[in-house]
């Protein structure tokens, strides 16, 4: 069973990805991760985040391994990330990488921003979550202040709409909801209420699977 789970930065869509594979027993994958790491390999080799060949050579340099979480997720390297996930050769060199650890015999959960439209079109479940601006941008001022950094709330805004704008332009794997994917907006939702509509559309996806199969 594969489970897709796109949206926009900061719904939440991670925190529901992880709950349900915990739930499901399946392994997790953060794609988002991917272009952090990929991105934070430029800045540690001093290369500019508009080189696109050395971005590519990062990208397929990167193995599936324990990423530096306290790193990788700082507001600085989200706007970095995005930067770097906006390059259609980065995207292609992740494809793969991303297609393998998809295709485990017991299934796994995936989220980011193209899972269901373009590295798993065929997972029998895809959610895309989705918030607000002003209360996603609101979570992850808290999640910041958590972890001791700034916590602009106006700054961080305009990064999370900057950045919905540059993920939902770009010409290759734009964010969009798949066609057949469970809708959830959980700008109202705490993260108990989120889960439990998300298990719930999970469960509905494969009782009629098994109904249909």
């Amino acid at each position: 069973m594969i489970i897709a789970i796109d949206g926009p930065a900061a719904s939440g869509k991670g925190t529901l990805a992880r709950l349900l594979a915990a739930h499901f027993g399946l392994p997790h994958l953060d794609t988002g991760l991917l272009y952090r790491a990929t991105a934070c390999a430029l800045l540690d080799e001093g290369r500019p985040l508009d080189d696109v060949a050395a971005a590519v050579a990062a990208a397929r340099g990167l193995a599936l391994r324990h990423f530096d979480d306290t790193r990788l997720r700082t507001r600085e390297m989200g706007e970095a990330a995005s930067l770097v996930a906006a390059m259609p050769d980065v995207r292609a060199a992740l494809i793969d990488l991303q297609r393998g650890f998809a295709s485990r015999p017991e299934g796994a959960v995936l989220d980011g921003r193209d899972i269901g439209t373009v590295i798993c079109p065929d997972a029998p479940v895809k959610i895309f979550v989705t918030a607000s601006a002003e209360t996603r941008a609101r979570r992850r001022a808290l999640e910041l202040a958590a972890r001791g950094e700034n916590a602009d709330y106006a700054g961080i805004l305009a990064d999370v709409r900057r950045r919905d704008e540059r993920d939902s332009a770009r010409s290759f794997a734009p964010l969009q909801a798949a066609q057949d994917a469970f809708m959830l907006d959980t700008t109202d939702l705490d993260i108990e209420q989120a889960f439990r509509a998300a298990l719930e559309a999970v469960e509905r996806k494969l009782a009629l699977a098994r109904k249909l199969g």
